[in-house]
């Protein structure tokens, strides 16, 4: 198929991971990033760079066809997506700490409203 072919980046899924390398599912193939294939420094667990279920970059490196297998690697391409994170400006209230002095004595009487309850429940 020419949608799986050599050098090509496609997401796939984990769907396993041993000593030896992570296994990752696509549409109809199945594919083994060998741990010399994860990073070009020494890599003592896979499970350290993807878990099982993430959906990850893979670049293919051999198609065999008549297996369906495919030979992949993540060495030298980004295959995590970054997230986005979308920061939230923090607006000070006019009141600042004070709102905290107020409502702590409320709090406070509350939990030990509460605690007390457990307490009765547990001498039962």
């Amino acid at each position: 198929m020419e949608k799986y072919r050599k050098g090509r980046i496609l997401k796939g899924v984990v769907t396993g991971i041993e000593s030896y390398g992570v296994f990752v599912q696509f549409d109809s193939y199945t594919g083994l990033i060998h741990i010399s294939e994860i990073s070009d420094g020494f890599v003592r667990n896979p499970a350290d760079y993807v878990s099982v279920g993430e959906v990850i970059n893979t670049k293919i490196i051999d198609v065999d066809e008549e297996l369906g297998h495919l030979k992949l690697s993540i060495k030298n391409i980004d295959y995590k997506e970054k997230r986005k994170t979308r920061r939230r400006k923090i607006h000070e209230t006019p009141l600042g700490c004070k709102t905290l002095f107020y409502k702590l004595p409320f709090w406070i009487e509350n939990n030990l409203k509460q605690h007390s309850k457990v307490m009765e429940e547990l001498q039962k």
